[in-house]
């Protein structure tokens, strides 16, 4: 898939969907000199992770014929200052699962964490995920 994005402003990045042509805003963080008013593209890779994990575990329990009521997650971003980079990404997710066992929960949460996402990232980066079943 290909992207267009443009800088329409200092520090801040523009991409248009292609599809259904939804704009999404960039800004550089306030810490790093930028006003802050939009998502960090470094926040995009924290909550492309959260975002990732949520909808696999949608698609695989729908696998299964398991119902989700709900899903709710935090996420929690740290930079490491040397080099500048994401050093860990932390997610709470909590799932309302309708049905299923503790077996069924368990092979969501293997396959929520091998999403294509946390596949994705360097193996340097901490990724702490809880998934918390209700």
């Amino acid at each position: 898939m290909k992207y267009a994005l443009s800088y329409p402003e200092p520090l801040r990045t523009q991409a248009v969907h292609q599809g259904n042509s939804q704009i999404l805003l960039t800004d550089a963080p306030q810490d790093n000199g930028g006003l802050g008013e939009a998502y960090s593209p470094t926040d995009l890779i924290a909550v492309g992770l959260a975002s990732c994990i949520m909808t696999i575990l949608g698609l695989r329990a729908a696998s299964r014929s398991l119902e989700i009521q709900g899903m709710d997650a935090t996420v929690e971003k740290q930079m490491s200052p040397q080099p500048r980079r994401v050093g860990s990404i932390s997610v709470g997710l909590t799932v309302q699962l309708l049905g299923g066992d503790q077996g069924d929960r368990d092979w969501l949460r293997q396959e929520a964490l091998a999403c294509p996402v946390a596949l994705s990232l360097h193996p340097d980066l901490h990724q702490n995920v809880t998934i918390t079943f209700t």
